[in-house]
């Protein structure tokens, strides 16, 4: 009946406790030496297959998008506004100033159009 008792017990712990493996570092070590090779091989692989990999659609439309004339005008704004802010860095004092120029609005007027523009063809583009 003790032995029963102890077995019991014993499968209360397993039940409990977790198991952990341990590692075995010797027999791991003597294989990397081997599988380096391998290790490559897996590796370039991996990146012919991400070379195959289609573009985003998206990023293909919004690209679109800007080459039209209102997305190049936008684009060009925006391009003005962050070679006005540059300058502004550069200017000796502009931490001190309280209004500092950013390019938020133009970013947003740029974004905004390019997502309209792209986003009703996308869906047609999807597969």
């Amino acid at each position: 009946m003790l032995s029963t008792i102890v077995d019991y017990i014993e499968e209360i712990k397993d039940q409990f406790v977790p198991i952990i493996a341990k590692a075995e570092d010797e027999v791991e070590e003597a294989n990397d030496g081997d599988d380096d090779d391998d290790e490559d091989e897996d590796e370039d692989e991996d990146e012919d297959e991400e070379e195959e990999e289609a573009k985003d659609q998206y990023d293909e439309l919004r690209e679109e998008c800007l080459q039209t004339d209102k997305g190049k005008a936008l684009k060009h704004h925006y391009d003005e506004c962050v070679a006005r802010v540059q300058m502004q860095k550069e200017q000796p004092g502009y931490e001190d100033l309280e209004n500092k120029e950013d390019c938020v609005e133009e970013f947003f007027h740029l974004q905004h159009y390019m997502d309209s523009c792209a986003a009703p063809r996308l869906f047609s583009k999807l597969k």
